[in-house]
C-alpha cells in the first residue's frame, strides 16, 4: 500500500459538524477530512489556496459549483470565487454525483430493502437540488410535492407536478443562481439553530421527507413519528435528534464512516481519486465504482418495532 491518498472538504457550513476518518477502498488509504469555515467565504478561498496542490482531491462542502436539474447545468456566481482559489487539485461539488446516488439509492429501498414506495405521499425539500432523488421517487410511484419555492425562497408554496417543477426550474433557476448563497440555504452557525417552529403542521401530511438534511431540519416539528427521512449528512447527534422525534426510517445516500456520512462531494472527490481522474466522471463511472469499493446507502430503522411491521424483515438482521 502506497503513501495515504488525502481527500479534503472545504466547506461554508459549520465547523462543529467537521470529521476526519481514515478507510481503505481498493488496497489504497484514504484519508477524507471535512472543514468548515463558518460562511466565512474569505476564509474557505484561502485554505483552499493553501490546500492546492498538496492534497490529492478538494471539494466544496456548504455550496455546490452549479445545480443539475431538468436536462440544464446552472452555475452558481457564489461559487466561481471559491473554484478560482484551485489552480492544480482537482476539485469536485458533489453535483455529477448527487443525482445518479440519489436515483440509486430509491432503488436500493425498493430492491434491497424491501420498502413499499408506491402511493406513499413524499415531500422534496428541494427538488433542483436533488434532482435525482426526486425522479426516484416519482418513478417509484410516490405522491410528491417539491418545496423549492418555500425552503430557498420563503415563499410559502408547494408545487406539485413534474411539469410545472421543471417549468419553474427553468425560469427561476438561472436568477436564483446569481443570488448571495446565504439567502439560499444556510450556511455557518445558521447550520447550529434548532427548527423553525413557523411551520409545525407541514410536515403532518407525509409519510417521507426526502432531501439535503439542513433543509429536511429546518422545519422538523417535535413529533415526526412514523415518518420516514431521505437525506445526505448526518452526524451521530443528528441521527440520535430523529430518533427522539420519532423518524421511523432514516435511509442516507452515503455510507456512515466512523459515526457520519460525508456528504456527496467528500465521497465524490474520493472517487475521482481512486480513478486517478482530473475531474468529474460520468454518472455509470461513478455507479461502477462506488458498487466496486462496496458503499451503499446507509439504513437506520430508528424505531426498531417498525422494521418486522413494514417490510417483513428480522429486526436482528437490519442495519441499525
Amino acid at each position: 500500500m502506497g503513501a495515504i491518498k488525502e481527500v479534503v472538504s472545504v466547506s461554508l457550513g459549520s465547523a462543529a459538524r467537521n470529521h476526519e476518518v481514515e478507510i481503505d477502498l481498493l488496497g489504497e488509504r484514504f484519508r477524507l477530512r471535512r472543514e468548515g469555515f463558518d460562511g466565512d467565504v474569505d476564509r474557505a478561498a484561502a485554505r483552499l489556496a493553501e490546500l492546492d496542490g498538496t492534497v490529492d482531491a478538494l471539494s466544496l462542502g456548504g455550496i455546490d459549483l452549479y445545480l443539475r436539474a431538468a436536462g440544464h447545468d446552472y452555475h452558481f456566481r457564489a461559487a466561481k470565487r471559491l473554484a478560482a482559489a484551485v489552480k492544480h487539485t482537482p476539485l469536485v461539488c458533489g453535483a455529477a454525483l448527487k443525482g445518479p446516488l440519489e436515483h440509486a439509492t430509491v432503488r436500493y429501498m425498493h430492491d434491497e430493502l424491501g420498502v413499499p414506495l408506491a402511493g406513499k405521499r413524499a415531500l422534496v425539500t428541494s427538488a433542483v437540488d436533488r434532482y435525482g432523488l426526486a425522479e426516484g421517487l416519482r418513478e417509484a410511484g410516490c405522491d410528491l410535492r417539491y418545496g423549492d419555492l418555500l425552503y430557498a425562497l420563503g415563499i410559502p408554496v408547494l408545487i406539485r407536478g413534474k411539469r410545472a417543477l421543471d417549468i419553474l426550474i427553468r425560469i427561476l433557476a438561472p436568477v436564483v443562481v446569481q443570488l448571495p448563497f446565504s439567502w439560499l440555504y444556510p450556511t455557518g452557525s445558521a447550520q447550529d439553530k434548532p427548527p423553525s417552529a413557523k411551520r409545525t403542521r407541514l410536515y403532518e401530511e407525509f409519510d417521507i421527507i426526502a432531501g439535503d438534511y439542513q433543509y429536511v431540519r429546518k422545519f422538523m416539528p417535535e413529533d415526526m413519528a412514523g415518518k420516514w427521512v431521505i437525506t445526505n449528512t448526518t452526524t451521530t447527534s443528528d441521527v440520535e435528534e430523529m430518533r427522539s422525534r420519532g423518524v421511523e426510517l432514516l435511509v442516507t445516500s452515503t455510507p456512515r464512516l466512523a459515526g457520519r456520512s460525508f456528504g456527496a462531494n467528500v465521497i465524490e472527490a474520493a472517487l475521482i481519486t481512486l480513478a486517478g481522474a482530473p475531474g468529474e466522471l460520468g454518472s455509470a463511472d461513478y455507479l461502477r465504482l462506488l458498487g466496486e469499493v462496496g458503499f451503499a446507502p446507509d439504513v437506520r430503522w430508528l424505531q426498531s418495532e417498525a422494521v418486522s411491521e413494514i417490510t417483513g424483515r428480522d429486526t436482528a438482521r437490519t442495519p441499525q
